[in-house]
């Protein structure tokens, strides 16, 4: 694991071409569906201390992309993303905290104009300089959250038993950010 004071403070943006913001959850009680957004943004600001650092990122939910576009029709209607109501979903973080080699990297999330704290599993990958003399820096985060504490409540019961869509969902940020001049 990479060690934050070795990133240069000043402000870094999310490259959204080279970067993922994914999603995992339950379906059908024995299998898994996954997702991603297509369209968001974020800027990390590193501070003289590092865990003094701020994340703000923000995503449009209209960019839910499932490989299936009836669900992800489906994902921005009310019963899920109210993608017209409620078009972006941001991140502003509050604190950043050693884990053992790693980070927690918490803040508020807010979907569908609810605000919650939420910690992600923060692992800083290291800093590289790319073919075109641009500083870029790498970073993994990973989080579980219940869909319904943010209103995604939307569900149906199956015939044989249990539920259609889990409540828990793995969110999965895989970040590459470019050093500003």
């Amino acid at each position: 694991m990479a060690d934050l004071s070795k990133l240069t403070p000043g402000t870094w943006t999310v490259d959204a071409v080279h970067s993922n913001v994914g999603f995992v959850l339950r379906r059908l009680v024995v299998a898994k569906a996954r997702g991603r957004f297509g369209d968001f943004e974020g800027t990390i600001t590193i501070a003289e201390e590092p865990l003094q650092s701020k994340v703000e990122a923000s995503i449009k939910t209209v960019s839910v992309d499932t490989g299936d576009e009836g669900r992800d029709g489906h994902l921005r209607t009310g019963d899920f993303f109210e993608a017209e109501k409620y078009p972006t979903t941001t991140f502003v973080s509050t604190a950043i905290t050693p884990d053992g080699g790693d980070y927690k990297l918490t803040g508020d999330l807010t979907i569908k104009g609810v605000t919650k704290p939420v910690t992600f599993d923060l692992e800083y990958e290291g800093v590289v300089t790319d073919p075109y003399n641009n500083l870029k820096a790498g970073f993994t985060a990973e989080t579980e959250i219940n869909r319904k504490d943010w209103g995604l409540d939307y569900n149906a019961v199956l015939e044989a038993g249990g539920l259609m869509i889990g409540e828990k969902v793995k969110l999965t940020l895989e970040i590459e950010a470019l050093k500003s001049a």
